[in-house]
């Protein structure tokens, strides 16, 4: 990307939404939003709003399409028209169909899929107002409806960006950031063991920024795990 902006993204250590460098976003979540699925969530960073729905495990038809020792879990990733200014065309886009997979990829390995042989866990992320970081965004949401359906998890699943702006590593991307950073990782992972389940990158770092990328994701994300963890027990307070 690196495009040239006139605004300056970072001025003396402050970013646009007057955060730190290493700050994330204000974060709102919420599980059981929608009634008719297994398990469901609504994660807000900021200005990015995502819901998740689960459905399954559920036998999977056509029988050629199961596998015998493992559930299969299916992702998708889509963006509402209405969640960007110039309106997201309906319809899968090659974008949308990369996120998919990349969240499916990210949040496999949390999943105990031997469990439910046979049957499919879909997974649904709807990006209802996108502001950067959606991927990430929607990767929490998704992790946290899956607890909420009951599938079992070895871990929850924590996701967050981080990239570079002018010579400043910054956390949580919003859109502005996203647009013109130098560079934009997406990184999710299982927090107890800090086990890395996605690492993407757009644009070029040195191997020390990217170093540092991850260690502040690490960091950062106790406090998103913090939070996931506490929207479920909330639900089973109430």
């Amino acid at each position: 990307m690196g495009m040239k902006t006139e605004e300056k993204l970072i001025v003396k250590g402050k970013r646009l939404d007057g955060r730190k460098p290493e700050d994330i976003r204000e974060m709102e979540m919420k599980v059981g939003v929608i009634p008719n699925a297994n398990g469901s969530a609504r994660v807000r960073f900021g200005d990015t709003i995502v819901v998740a729905g689960v459905y399954g495990a559920r036998p999977l038809f056509p029988k050629h399409l199961q596998e015998s020792d493992r559930a299969i879990i299916k992702c998708r990733y889509n963006m509402a028209p209405f969640s960007v200014e110039d309106r997201a065309r309906p319809g899968p886009s090659r974008r949308s169909i990369e996120i998919s997979k990349v969240a499916r990829l990210a949040l496999e390995p949390a999943l105990f899929l031997e469990e439910y042989p046979e049957t499919v866990v879909d997974v649904y992320m709807e990006v209802l107002q996108a502001d950067g970081s959606t991927r990430v965004t929607g990767i929490n949401a998704a992790s946290l409806a899956l607890a909420d359906a009951g599938v079992p998890m070895k871990d929850l699943v924590v996701a967050l960006s981080g990239g570079k702006i002018d010579d400043t590593i910054i956390i949580d991307l919003c859109g502005k950031e996203d647009n013109y950073s130098l560079a934009d990782i997406p990184i999710a992972f299982l927090p107890r063991k800090n086990e890395i389940t996605l690492l993407q990158m757009d644009g070029q770092l040195m191997p020390e920024e990217v170093k540092g990328i991850i260690k502040n994701a690490l960091k950062s994300g106790q406090k998103v795990y913090k939070k996931q963890k506490e929207t479920l027990r909330r639900k089973y307070k109430e």
